[in-house]
């Protein structure tokens, strides 16, 4: 069965999810789809019985192996489909998403293997995430959060992990982008706000917005 745009959209988001927990609650994939609470059970009861999901009692769904593919299937799509409107098009980083979201249920792998050529075969996308190869395998990707990390530390920063368009345009502003160098050189105590040193300037992030950055 090939699954629907609808279908192949839930068990990106689960992929996604998964990477930071094992299992998905429903509330979890109604809040990162913007779908209403009931909608999001019958669509896992149609994931279920094509195979692509299995339930864990007391605990949410996670993919199988054959969601999985399914899943980097599409995100391979999405991610491409964002170099090629950031690199091609010239769209900012922080509008690569959301017209990502709305271009991507109309394509198929052919168009996605000439944008992905296009591109010079990319192997991130604009916000620093792995992008899938053809056979569905993903790029090592050896980072930690930066609220990890402790003064100190230095290195650069790998992903941004964040679809929130406010919140790349800021990190944006802040010279906090893939391939960007950086020091720790100040931290509130108890999970304060963490002051960085990015090139000349120094900077000063929240806790919220630390959660989203990982670094080499």
């Amino acid at each position: 069965m090939t699954p629907s745009v609808a279908m192949r959209e839930y068990l990106a988001e689960i992929y996604r999810l998964q990477e930071d927990e094992p299992t998905v609650s429903t509330t979890s994939l109604a809040e990162r789809l913007g779908v209403s609470a009931p909608a999001v059970p019958r669509m896992l009861k149609r994931l279920k019985r094509a195979g692509y999901v299995k339930h864990i009692p007391y605990q949410g769904v996670e993919l199988t192996e054959h969601g999985q593919e399914e899943a980097l299937r599409e995100l391979r799509r999405h991610r491409i489909l964002e170099v090629f409107l950031v690199d091609v098009m010239g769209f900012a980083w922080d509008e690569a998403h959301e017209h990502a979201d709305q271009l991507g249920q109309g394509l198929n792998d052919t168009l996605t293997e000439r944008m992905a050529e296009m591109t010079g075969e990319p192997s991130r996308c604009p916000h620093g995430e792995p992008i899938p190869d053809k056979t569905g395998m993903l790029p090592e990707v050896d980072d930690i959060c930066i609220i990890n990390l402790n003064v100190g530390h230095k290195g650069t920063v790998s992903r941004v992990r964040t679809d929130d368009p406010e919140r790349l345009k800021y990190f944006a502003s802040l010279g906090l982008v893939p391939g960007a160098d950086f020091a720790i050189v100040g931290r509130a105590p108890f999970n304060g706000p963490m002051r960085l040193r990015v090139g000349r300037d120094e900077v000063v992030l929240g806790v919220e917005l630390t959660k989203s950055l990982w670094v080499t």
